[in-house]
C-alpha cells in the first residue's frame, strides 16, 4: 500500500466502527460526506463540507472520533479539518432542509367571534396575539446535567437554539422511557430559544392538549381558529406526541406540521418510543417524524447520575456529603425524576425530622421510595457472573494471562465493582482481581468506558453481565 492510499484506508476502518455505533441515518448525513486528505504520521487530515457540518460533528462525536482514530492509528493521534471550497461542495440534500423558505406577507384570518366566552384561537383581524409559550424557567439549558445518555440531544438543541428551522434537525424527535429528561431538553430549547429571538413565538403543548383542542375547536365549529392559531408558532413543541391517537386530530395536525414546516418553522416532539415503532400513526405523519433527527435517551450512568445530584443539591442550597451522593447515586439508577424525587424526599425527612443527613437516612428514605428491587451486590457476585459470562475459571482470571478474553474479563469485573458496589475502593477491587494497584483498576476502567463508547458489542456484553448481577427479587 502506497503512502498515498493509507490514509483512505486508515479513514475506512474508523468508518466501519463509527457505522457499528451510530444510527445509519445519522452515519449517511454527517459521515459518508468526509473525504480523508492526508496521513502525516499519526495525523489524520479530512476534508468537511462546511464549517457547520464540522462543529456540528465535533460536538455531537467528540468523543467518538477521539476514540475511534487513536484505535485506528494509535494513542497520538490527531484529527484535522479542512472545509471543502464552495465550488467543490456537493449540494447537501436533507428532507429537512427546504431549498427554499417561502415568506408570507402578512394576512387576514378570516375568523368570526362567537357570542359565547372568548375563544382562545380566535384572531381579529390581523391584529397579533399574545400567545403564552407555556415554558417552565427551571427546564433550562443551566439545569441540565449532560452525559453520555443525552449528549446528542442536548447539542443538538443547542444548534436549533443558534439558527431555529434553519438546521438539519427539523423536527427534532426525542423518545426514550420516562423521567430522562425529554421535555427538560425540549423546554430548554424554547427557552434558550426566546432568550436569543425575542420576537419568536414559542408554543410548548402535549399531544393530548392538542387533540383536546381539536375536539373542542370541532364541536364550536371554530377549526378554522384553531388551524391559524397554530399557523402563527415559530417554534411548536409537542411533547408526548404519541398521545396523539385519532385520525381527525392527526389530520389537522398533518396539516400544522406542513405549514411550519415548510415555512421554516422549527418542531420538536417528545415520545416514550421511536417513530418506527409508534402504533395507529397515518404512514404520511410518521414519514414526517423522520424527516429531521431521531435521538434517543438512555439511563444516565453513575457519573452523569453523582453529577446530576450535586447539581441539584447546590441549586437547592443543600449540603450533601460525598458519601450521601454516592450512595444516591448508586442506588437509584432508573431516571433522573426518581433521582430528584429521592433527592427531595430526603432533605424533607431531615428537615421534618431534624435529623443530619447521613448514609443511614439515606438507605431508610431510598428503601421507602425504590424498594428492595435488586439483590445485594458482592465483589464474589461481580467475578463468579463474569466467569460464567465468558466460560472461565476464577483461577484463570486472577492470573497474570494476558490473552485477550482473559484481559477483558478481568477488566469489565473491575469495571462493575467500581459501579455498582458502594465505598468500595480501587485498592481493594486491585487486590480482590489478581493483587493489582488502584491504578490498573483505574485504567482498566476506563478502557471498559471507552470500548463500550465504541463497540458496540463489546457494549453488549456488559449490559449483559450487569443484567446477569442485579436480579430483581422476587415480591
Amino acid at each position: 500500500m502506497t503512502d498515498q492510499e493509507r490514509h483512505i484506508a486508515v479513514w475506512h476502518s474508523c468508518l466501519q466502527i463509527i457505522e457499528n455505533n451510530i444510527d445509519p441515518q445519522q452515519f449517511a448525513t454527517w459521515f459518508k460526506p468526509i473525504r480523508p486528505v492526508s496521513l502525516d504520521g499519526a495525523r489524520l487530515t479530512v476534508e468537511v463540507p462546511s464549517d457547520f457540518f464540522r462543529e456540528y460533528i465535533e460536538g455531537a462525536y467528540k468523543d467518538l472520533l477521539r476514540l475511534t482514530i487513536r484505535r485506528a492509528i494509535g494513542a497520538d493521534a490527531q484529527l484535522f479539518y479542512l472545509v471543502r471550497p464552495v465550488h467543490d461542495r456537493e449540494g447537501m440534500v436533507l428532507p429537512s432542509s427546504p431549498s427554499s423558505t417561502p415568506t408570507n406577507n402578512p394576512v387576514s384570518v378570516p375568523t368570526r367571534q362567537p357570542s359565547g366566552p372568548a375563544s382562545p384561537f380566535v384572531f381579529p383581524g390581523t391584529t397579533r396575539v399574545k400567545i403564552n409559550p407555556r415554558l417552565n424557567p427551571v427546564y433550562c439549558f443551566g439545569n441540565l446535567v449532560e452525559g453520555e445518555c443525552n449528549k446528542l440531544g442536548v447539542n443538538a438543541g443547542e444548534s436549533i437554539s443558534h439558527a431555529p428551522g434553519k438546521t438539519p434537525f427539523n423536527p427534532l424527535f426525542l423518545f426514550g422511557g420516562p423521567g430522562l429528561g425529554k421535555t427538560h431538553i425540549a423546554q430548554a430549547i424554547g427557552i434558550d430559544i426566546k432568550e436569543r429571538f425575542q420576537d419568536k413565538v414559542v408554543l410548548y403543548v402535549t399531544g393530548n392538549e392538542f387533540k383536546t383542542q381539536y375536539m373542542d375547536a370541532s364541536r364550536g365549529n371554530r377549526l378554522v381558529d384553531f388551524i391559524a392559531f397554530y399557523q402563527r408558532v415559530d417554534v411548536l413543541i409537542v411533547d408526548d406526541i404519541h398521545e396523539l391517537i385519532g385520525p381527525q386530530s392527526q389530520n389537522a395536525f398533518f396539516n400544522v406540521f406542513n405549514h411550519l414546516h415548510q415555512n421554516g418553522k422549527q418542531l420538536i416532539f417528545t415520545s416514550d418510543r421511536a417513530p418506527v415503532d409508534l402504533q395507529n400513526f397515518e404512514e404520511r405523519l410518521l414519514s414526517r417524524f423522520k424527516w429531521g433527527l431521531s435521538v434517543e435517551l438512555t439511563r444516565p450512568d453513575y457519573e452523569t447520575r453523582l453529577a446530576m445530584l450535586r447539581a441539584r443539591a447546590q441549586r437547592e442550597g443543600v449540603a450533601l456529603s460525598d458519601d450521601v451522593l454516592s450512595y444516591l447515586a448508586s442506588r437509584v439508577k432508573t431516571n433522573f425524576r426518581e433521582l430528584e424525587g429521592t433527592l427531595t424526599s430526603l432533605v424533607a425527612y431531615a428537615t421534618l425530622g431534624h435529623r443530619d443527613i447521613d448514609v443511614e437516612l439515606a438507605q431508610s428514605v431510598t428503601g421507602k421510595i425504590v424498594g428492595e428491587d435488586q439483590t445485594s451486590v458482592s465483589m464474589e457476585t461481580i467475578i463468579n457472573t463474569v466467569c460464567e459470562y465468558f466460560n472461565i475459571t476464577r483461577d484463570m482470571m486472577l492470573s497474570k494471562s494476558r490473552k485477550r478474553q482473559i484481559v477483558q474479563a478481568r477488566q469489565i469485573a473491575m469495571y462493575e465493582c467500581r459501579n455498582l458496589i458502594q465505598n468500595c475502593s480501587l485498592s481493594t477491587i486491585g487486590a480482590e482481581l489478581g493483587g493489582k494497584d488502584h491504578a490498573t483498576v483505574l485504567h482498566a476502567c476506563g478502557i471498559v468506558h471507552d470500548l463500550m463508547s465504541t463497540d458496540k458489542f463489546f457494549r453488549q456484553w456488559v449490559e449483559d453481565i450487569e443484567g446477569m448481577i442485579v436480579v430483581p427479587v422476587e415480591a
